[in-house]
């Protein structure tokens, strides 16, 4: 087996910038126009095949809510059996193919959606998940594109570690798919995760079953499409929109589950994790649960930060892709003398941001997802005008009208465990506690210890001491950790990205731990001069 690498470290996907005038503007108004008047009728896709339910819910467009994209066709349990049953057949030939071809098919993906395919998975993203060019193109395009890269890349590297293999002996290490399925379940938030989670897997020779969110299935269905186009072999990935109770429940009960590649809630990984150790005695080997779940990502701001950029980092980390990122930035630890100088500056700037349609190149927010996570978003709002330990000092209104459309809200709070510095709103909320200067070491102890998450947070600070201070005592509270830089935005291969605590496995996606865990190593010997006397010289007499 070589031990050579033959897949060179690949660029990062540099990111269009849409600029008037622009070829790419002209061509996404294009696409936009184009996705808009389909009417889509979006089935599931099984072992190669359309399967139309009949069962169909609408695709709203979030940011112009009473119109929508058309339909999708929803899987229960008879659906999903299909998809486990298709995802057997196609595993012990996808199995069997070389790794290098595996990768090929993703390599090739991803030239694709660099090139003839980018516009379509950028404006179904923009329409289907209300994302402004330029979050859109970094999701759909430029992330998702280095997953397909770098991963065979660190398949390569994985490869070409090797055990030695001295005198009279050949040893080997070889990376087997699991044995069974992998359940993948995906959000809407990022179509780089939805094409990820179930793509690692697959390129480890894994057959998935694969349930896209409902706010993510325009995007979703022409990823499908794009894999097709790369020549990915029937049955091995399968997708089933449809309810998490009926698709995911029943492919948890299967007997050939064999992992679940996760991205969403807290509490609905809690409940994956409950299921699968109940069912413990009926799989084939134990499960790989890997889960990236909820985040109540922080800024930390020291006395002598930059003003200007820790302003930036508040509205870019707290209020890009209204606050739906579970590394956005919702709490921020400001000291007093800082506060009173950035205060009346940062309320103007917020109060400035054009927010509507993801047509309008002009705006930098658009609307949240959907009805729920609206009047969710809506309830942490009316809480705070009610309460004496807060006050809205930016935004804090909500209109449905059009779309589901909450401005970007800046919240005060004399109490530094208030539910919205604790408790994931995943919205455009942003709670500040302002903390006295002389209590620093005091606040950031508050800081680690006021959520369960463990996503993202950042430090601004230009005093290297206080830099190490605030890294020493967060060591725990964040997996990726930023320092004068908000906490958002990891990019593949240069920020692997997770976190502990209640915020998941931390099995970093973007570099190479999150694929060992869909791969069963095996190691194998071969004695190139086998004994042929089982007596040791010891036993000898003399």
């Amino acid at each position: 087996m070589t031990t050579e690498l033959n897949i060179p470290r690949p660029e990062n996907e540099p990111a269009l910038n849409y600029a008037p005038g622009s070829a790419e503007r002209e061509e996404l108004l294009k696409k936009l126009e184009e996705l808009k008047g389909l009417a889509a009728d979006i089935p599931l896709m099984i072992g190669g095949k359309e399967v139309r339910t009949g069962k169909t819910a609408p695709i709203i467009i979030p940011h112009d809510n009473k119109r929508t994209l058309g339909v999708f066709h929803k899987a229960g349990a008879a659906e999903v059996q299909l998809a486990i049953d298709a995802a057997n057949a196609a595993r012990a030939g996808w199995a069997r193919t070389p790794w290098r071809e595996r990768a090929a098919v993703f390599q090739k993906a991803a030239e694709l959606l660099a090139g003839p395919w980018r516009s379509t998975l950028v404006a179904a993203t923009m329409l289907g998940q209300s994302k402004t060019p330029h979050q859109a193109e970094t999701d759909a395009a430029c992330e998702l594109a280095d997953h397909y890269r770098f991963n065979p890349y660190y398949l390569d590297r994985l490869y070409a570690q090797q055990p030695p293999s001295p005198a009279g002996e050949k040893n080997s290490l070889e990376y087997r798919p699991m044995e069974g399925f992998i359940l993948a379940l995906t959000p809407f938030n990022f179509t780089a995760i939805a094409g990820n989670l179930p793509a690692a897997p697959a390129l480890m020779g894994n057959t998935v079953i694969w349930k896209p969110a409902p706010g993510a299935i325009l995007s979703g269905y022409y990823l499908m499409k794009l894999w097709q186009a790369a020549g990915l072999p029937d049955g091995v990935i399968n997708m089933v929109p449809g309810p998490g109770g009926e698709v995911g429940a029943h492919a948890i009960d299967s007997p050939d589950l064999a992992g679940v590649h996760f991205t969403g809630t807290t509490p609905v990984f809690n409940s994956i994790w409950t299921s699968i150790a109940r069912n413990l005695y009926k799989y084939k080997d134990y499960p790989r649960i890997v889960g990236e779940t909820g985040g109540k990502g922080f800024i930390f701001a020291h006395a002598s930060c930059d003003p200007e950029a820790l302003k930036t980092a508040i509205i870019r980390g707290a209020y890009e892709y209204q606050g739906q990122k579970c590394s956005a930035a919702s709490r921020a630890y400001i000291p007093r003398s800082l506060w009173n100088g950035i205060k009346d500056e940062l309320i103007s700037q917020i109060n400035g941001i054009k927010m509507g349609p993801c047509e309008d190149f002009s705006c930098f927010m658009n609307a949240v997802i959907d009805k729920t996570a609206y009047d969710s978003i809506k309830g942490y709002l009316s809480l705070v005008k009610s309460s004496a330990d807060a006050k809205i000092l930016a935004g804090g209104g909500c209109d449905e009208t059009l779309g589901y459309f909450i401005k970007p809200t800046l919240i005060e709070t004399s109490n530094p465990q208030f539910k919205t510095m604790c408790e994931e709103i995943f919205g455009p909320v942003m709670t500040v506690f302002v903390y006295e200067d002389a209590r620093f070491g005091e606040t950031l102890k508050i800081c680690d210890e006021t959520s369960p998450y463990a996503l993202t947070g950042a430090v601004f600070a230009r005093d290297k001491d206080a830099v190490r201070e605030a890294s020493d005592r967060l060591a725990d509270a964040a997996g990726n950790f930023y320092i004068n830089d908000k906490p958002t935005g990891a990019v593949v291969d240069r920020q692997p990205f997770g976190g502990g605590r209640s915020s998941g496995t931390n099995d970093k996606v973007g570099w190479q731990h999150n694929l060992l865990r869909w791969a069963s190593a095996r190691t194998i010997k071969e004695n190139l001069a086998p004994p042929t006397d089982y007596r040791y010289p010891y036993m000898s007499e003399k």
